[in-house]
């Protein structure tokens, strides 16, 4: 098979695609070819990886045009054609590259984001996003001796977006994100609307308040990228459904400006 890698570093008038050729072994993942890659044929090829468990979210990369996680995508199952995943379209995932998905695999960075080097982006426009949400607790009344007790219940819905990795996935995958820069994205929606609904929390509705701009809930197209291709299961276009519906629900009764 064959291994197609964007590449691009400073000073390029044009990133290009080089292809590598790789007998893969059984359970290589797209992780594990790109280290193949550095070791046999190019040791400059860049790429982010931590964990190297799906843990991290560092390993974030548009693989068959399709934002996923490296060290969890297996090169058998694309070239077999499995886990095919439809997105709504949006220009990144055009078709730029002529290959064949039954005999190689395309890896490409993730999308929206500014390129540094081959599969390496610039991650600060994501996170200064999550950072404006303030995702910080804020706790309602006197610390406890030991722990803040929660319903089952609770945890249950709480762990529905507790499990974001921040890999950025879901921005790569967001139409809005690639037209509005100012977009907060499907990541940071989801955030604010986790502690939005944390019953430990003292903020309440307050914290909708963050986003309830142009850019913010009001911007969401609803494609359902998103959700698609988050390897968590996150499902930011629920929380921004609800947070939408909540602050309609209170300025119709007057409780908002």
């Amino acid at each position: 098979m064959n291994l197609i890698v964007y590449r691009y570093h400073e000073g390029m008038a044009e990133p290009r695609y080089d292809r590598f050729e790789l007998d893969p072994r059984p359970g290589m993942t797209v992780l594990g070819a790109l280290f193949e890659v550095q070791d046999r044929f190019d040791d400059s090829l860049a790429f982010r990886y931590s964990c190297r468990g799906a843990v991290c979210g560092s390993c974030a990369m548009l693989i068959n045009k399709v934002p996923r996680l490296a060290c969890r995508t297996q090169l058998s199952s694309l070239l077999a054609g499995k886990n095919q995943v439809s997105l709504s379209f949006y220009p990144a995932i055009e078709e730029t590259i002529s290959w064949n998905p039954e005999k190689e695999v395309l890896v490409e960075p993730l999308p929206h984001l500014p390129v540094i080097r081959d599969l390496i982006v610039d991650m600060q426009a994501f996170f200064q996003k999550y950072q404006f949400v303030e995702p910080v607790a804020r706790p309602t009344g006197t610390p406890p001796e030991d722990e803040r007790l929660m319903e089952p219940v609770a945890v249950r819905e709480l762990e529905v977006y507790t499990n974001c990795v921040l890999c950025a996935a879901c921005y790569g995958a967001c139409p809005v994100d690639g037209k509005n820069q100012d977009y907060l994205g499907p990541a940071a929606l989801a955030t604010l609307y986790r502690f939005r609904i944390d019953p430990r929390d003292a903020s309440g509705t307050v914290r909708l308040d963050r986003a309830d701009t142009g850019n913010g809930w009001w911007a969401c197209e609803f494609h359902g990228n998103c959700r698609t291709v988050c390897p968590k299961g996150v499902p930011p276009i629920l929380a921004i459904g609800r947070a939408r519906q909540e602050l309609k629900s209170e300025k119709k009764r007057g409780e908002r400006p």
